[in-house]
């Protein structure tokens, strides 16, 4: 065969070159035809799109979109004109004049809609709440169960919830943004603020512009940077006015706000299939001032703290990572905190803090937050070591530990509450609510003081039974009386309980004022800490201080009062009847008198307190040299004649209505219930119900 008859075979090289050359040009021709068609039909597309919007709005939330034009004004952007938002019946939410937007290409052809550029001019949200309305109301609007969206969203993964949540958010931040008189307003009964951005740039995820509330009565500045893509967010809020407020959150809720400069960063989002999502960032503050009335009564300023770390979420869980930091100034700690949504709601908190400078935390206490335990200086190293576990649908089973080595601490100098001062003589002023009753002395000169020794040892035993059984072994809180009450407090929904011992009594009634704020119960357990970890002033002394101030009636204050009040006696006199008596009334010493009936002597409903405590000192041989008539002295007990309530007409009581009388029972019952509780747990069993002993 000649060689100018042999075929030319082509090259496996050349075969795959042509494949690719034909596969692109087909690609482009699927790509041209597919941009022809959708130029040519993009315009009832964006009608068609339009009109879904105002449809959506209109029936999921009773809103009308108005829209005075609307066109395509590039490839892959749409330009409004003049749009409005109104409820149906409340005033506008939106209008705003311009505003244009783009979407990404490449994201788009895999039917992905991610946010490139936007522009808004003039733009206005005004948020207006008249009487009980108000024309955002349907952002709280609950949707339909039988929704097939919200059906989706209940058969997905907790990570995967908290992930669609990250990506719709992310996906609606443009990397460029054009800003120009943007501005949203908040208009209630007490008036209207409003803060305006006049021109606001994002460039390229960075970011730098100013905010300014009603009309320059201060400004902030954000800076930061946002990339949507990684999904990672820096910014930095400051402030050039001192003090300046947060607005809206004033008026609406009451917390009052303001700081030098905050700052906030969102690292890292990992994912590891779809049931894990990792969070890492953080957060950092200058000067921030917080005030609200349950808070505390002044303002709370944080010089500087931050923290570091981030969250977990699995499957049914949302955990802080391990290393997540707390610092304020040079105070460290590690919090634990994991809550489990299924099979059941289950809460874990700890803190397990490490041998550190005790110094170093009270160093870290905002100004002003405890003002008795401002200056206090100590010595030693102090560790912390805190368990929690709760179901929230079954409190019962709450699991609580709380140990502290505070062996190495010596206070070297107190505050403005001196403790060391409770063993000289000393003026205590007696207070209602917040007006001042008047002075009572502690000491001999007061002919109403009565020493420890003066006092009927079974008035001391009842008191103590009645309000801390363990106050000579415990140093200052009973773990299981806080258990307790933390299982109160979760069922009620609310602050029911505070497992108050004497020592927490006493700091409370000598040192705090009487408003119940969160900042003001840790103040109290601080204080106690530290009177009861110092020593410095002994279980009799701390007492016998108790029984001469606390309040026993209406401006009646001290053992020695109370025992001529109601009985004509000295304290050293008292019987177990009376002592029991006087026992019940420390809750609500103001009602004490309703106790009795016309005759002097107690109502039925009062048998309970004295047969609960009764069996309860009759177990703990407390009663073994006293006399114990028929219901521990319960028929025994008369009110003088001058308090007595006068006879009712019909022999029917008039002092107390029925359903005060109910009431006040009620609350008797529960505070004994927990109360015989804690001594069941003692004893191991539930005391006797005697008609007679």
């Amino acid at each position: 065969m000649s060689a100018t008859n042999k075929i030319q075979r082509p090259s496996l090289a050349f075969l795959r070159k042509r494949w690719f050359i034909i596969s692109a040009v087909v690609l482009v021709a699927l790509l041209l035809t597919g941009l022809i068609w959708g130029l040519s039909v993009r315009g009832a597309m964006l009608d068609k799109a339009v009109s879904k919007v105002k449809k959506k709005l209109k029936d999921d939330y009773q809103l009308t979109f108005d829209v005075a034009s609307y066109k395509f004004s590039g490839l892959t952007s749409v330009d409004f004109t003049r749009i409005k938002v109104k409820p149906d019946s409340a005033e506008e939410l939106a209008s705003i004049n311009h505003f244009e937007v783009s979407v990404k290409v490449w994201p788009l052809l895999f039917g992905d809609v991610r946010i490139a550029n936007m522009d808004i001019e003039h733009a206005e949200i005004s948020l207006v709440k008249k009487d009980s309305t108000s024309n955002y109301d349907f952002l709280f609007r609950k949707k339909d169960k039988a929704d097939n969206s919200s059906n989706k969203d209940d058969a997905r993964t907790l990570a995967e919830r908290v992930d669609n949540l990250f990506k719709q958010v992310f996906d609606k931040i443009p990397s460029n943004m054009s800003m120009k008189d943007v501005g949203l307003s908040y208009t209630d009964s007490s008036g209207t603020q409003k803060v305006l951005i006049p021109v606001g740039n994002i460039d390229d995820g960075d970011y730098d512009m100013d905010i300014f509330l009603n009309d320059q009565e201060a400004k902030w500045n954000l800076k930061g940077n946002v990339n949507p893509n990684r999904q990672t967010l820096s910014v930095t809020v400051s402030s050039e006015n001192k003090d300046a407020e947060v607005p809206f959150i004033g008026r609406k809720y009451g917390m009052h706000v303001s700081f030098d400069a905050l700052t906030f960063h969102l690292d890292k989002v990992s994912r590891k299939g779809k049931d894990f999502l990792q969070v890492e960032g953080g957060w950092e503050a200058k000067n921030l001032q917080v005030f609200h009335r349950r808070l505390s009564l002044e303002p709370v300023l944080l010089p500087e703290g931050m923290a570091t770390g981030g969250i977990l979420v699995s499957e049914n869980t949302v955990e802080l990572i391990p290393g997540t930091q707390v610092k304020v100034k040079d105070f460290v700690f590690e919090p634990h905190a994991k809550f489990s949504r299924k099979p059941k709601k289950v809460l874990n908190l700890a803190v397990h803090t490490g041998k550190f400078e005790a110094q170093k935390f009270f160093d870290a206490i905002p100004v002003g937050l405890f003002e008795t335990l401002d200056g206090i200086q100590v010595d030693g190293q102090i560790q912390y070591d805190m368990d929690f576990e709760v179901d929230i649908d079954d409190p019962d089973n709450l699991k609580f530990s709380s140990k502290i080595d505070d062996a190495d601490l010596k206070v070297t100098k107190w505050g403005k509450a001196n403790v060391a001062a409770l063993n000289a003589p000393f003026v205590y002023e007696a207070y209602e609510d917040s007006v001042k009753m008047r002075d009572i002395a502690l000491d001999p000169s007061n002919p109403n003081f009565a020493t420890l020794n003066q006092i009927a040892p079974i008035l001391k035993k009842t008191v103590l039974n009645t309000e801390d059984p363990f106050f000579y072994k415990h140093n200052g809180f009973e773990l299981e009386a806080f258990q307790l009450s933390l299982v109160t407090n979760i069922k009620e929904k609310k602050f029911k309980r505070g497992a108050s011992t004497i020592s927490m009594q006493l700091v409370k009634n000598l040192y705090l004022n009487r408003n119940k704020t969160m900042m003001r119960k840790f103040e109290e357990i601080l204080l106690v800490w530290l009177m009861e970890q110092s020593k410095q002033v002994s279980k009799d002394r701390l007492l016998e201080i108790y029984l001469n101030v606390i309040e026993w009636g209406k401006n009646v204050y001290g053992i020695t009062e109370a025992s001529k009040y109601y009985f004509a006696k000295s304290p050293s006199q008292l019987t177990i009847g009376e002592s029991l008596y006087l026992s019940s009334i420390i809750p609500r010493p103001k009602t004490g008198l309703s106790s009795f009936d016309y005759t002097g002597h107690l109502k039925p409903w009062l048998m309970k307190h004295f047969n609960t405590y009764g069996y309860i000192m009759t177990k703990m041989n407390q009663l073994h040299d006293e006399q114990v008539p028929a219901n521990y002295g319960f028929y025994q007990v008369e009110l003088v004649p001058s308090l007595r309530p006068p006879r009712p007409a019909g022999l029917v009581d008039t002092t107390m209505n029925h359903e005060d009388i109910k009431d006040m029972a009620d609350e008797y019952d529960k505070e004994e219930e927990i109360r015989r509780t804690l001594m069941e747990r003692l004893f191991g069993k539930e005391p006797e119900k005697k008609e007679n002993q």
